[in-house]
């Protein structure tokens, strides 16, 4: 029983929990408890009536009915799980019935070889409503990052539509990250991996194909001391993986080796040779220092932002304003 991010698993007493990092062969799942069976719940499939449940709520719950499963995140033995939801096994299935989701589907489908694609999310587990974002997988780096030209493209010939000044906003205030809304929709923009089909919004996220699960760096998932909270400046050497979880970004500083992100509004933040500001903790392993962003659900006080390019988008806007006035 081996399973990825962005997969969903079914426990025995059919609560529905999505997974939140690679296997790296522990007893244990870890994850975060998303539907639970409620004869009242607004969720419906096949499978029954279903509630679910905020961030807050599941730990709550858990707390109450299975307190061995919280630690960090929620972890839940595999002998507890009755079955995994993969979503390159389910996407086939869900673009025959969903539109948006067959547009998606193939669209993609005719640069990357379908088995490397999935969809995860509430549509995954069959408890989708009419307003429910479709969230697509791709598996591999080089295929992850085709997607994104192949969207962007599929854009300007009008195919996609950009998304909306109101998902943006509703994207912000669900995430109400350190950063000013202008500078988040500048990040979130350049990152290519969102966009809008009749009126669902979607989103592309990268999981590690089995090949690059291989080659994971055992370092990144090892607990260290926490010190303290630290703000720091330092030019990003490597942002290969800034879309995976935890986002990795090799650095050039002189005390921290790495920046790691637990939150996916940082994902994707930066690329390599840029300048960023970076507050998170700092853990120290037997192996490296790193800051570590996302500490929290929330990461209050915490931040990535690349200075780079918001210098660049000043730079433009003052270029604008001579232009007029």
């Amino acid at each position: 029983m081996i399973t990825r991010i962005r997969d969903f698993v079914i426990t025995k007493q059919d609560w529905i929990f999505s997974v939140v990092s690679y296997d790296l062969g522990e007893e244990d799942v870890k994850c975060l408890l998303r539907y639970i069976p409620d004869e009242r719940g607004e969720r419906v499939s096949e499978k029954g009536r279903y509630r679910k449940l905020d961030f807050y709520d599941s730990y709550d719950f858990l707390r109450r009915h299975h307190p061995e499963y919280v630690k960090d995140v929620h972890v839940v033995p595999k002998r507890d799980i009755k079955e995994i939801l993969r979503p390159e096994e389910w996407l086939p299935l869900i673009a025959e019935r969903e539109e948006p989701v067959k547009t998606i589907y193939e669209l993609l489908g005719k640069h990357i070889p379908k088995e490397k694609m999935g969809i995860t999310g509430s549509f995954l587990c069959g408890l989708n409503g009419e307003k429910s974002d479709l969230d697509f997988v791709v598996y591999g780096l080089k295929n992850f990052n085709l997607a994104r030209d192949i969207i962007e493209d599929a854009k300007e010939e009008g195919l996609l539509a950009e998304t909306k000044e109101e998902i943006w906003r509703r994207i912000y205030n669900k995430r109400q990250p350190e950063l000013s809304y202008e500078d988040f929709v500048a990040h979130e923009r350049r990152k290519k991996n969102r966009g809008v089909i009749g009126n669902s919004y979607f989103d592309i996220l990268y999981v590690r194909d089995w090949a690059e699960i291989k080659k994971l760096d055992m370092r990144n998932y090892e607990r260290g001391e926490r010190i303290g909270y630290v703000e720091i400046t330092a030019e990003v050497k490597d942002a290969s993986f800034s879309f995976d979880n935890p986002a990795i970004y090799e650095i050039d500083h002189p005390e921290v080796n790495k920046v790691l992100s637990f939150t996916h509004t940082y994902a994707g933040q930066a690329l390599e040779g840029e300048l960023i500001e970076a507050r998170g903790v700092i853990e120290r392993t037997r192996h490296e220092t790193r800051l570590v962003v996302g500490t929290t659900r929330e990461a209050k006080g915490e931040w990535i932002k690349s200075l780079s390019l918001l210098n660049i988008k000043k730079s433009f806007t003052k270029r604008i304003s001579c232009f007029f006035f």
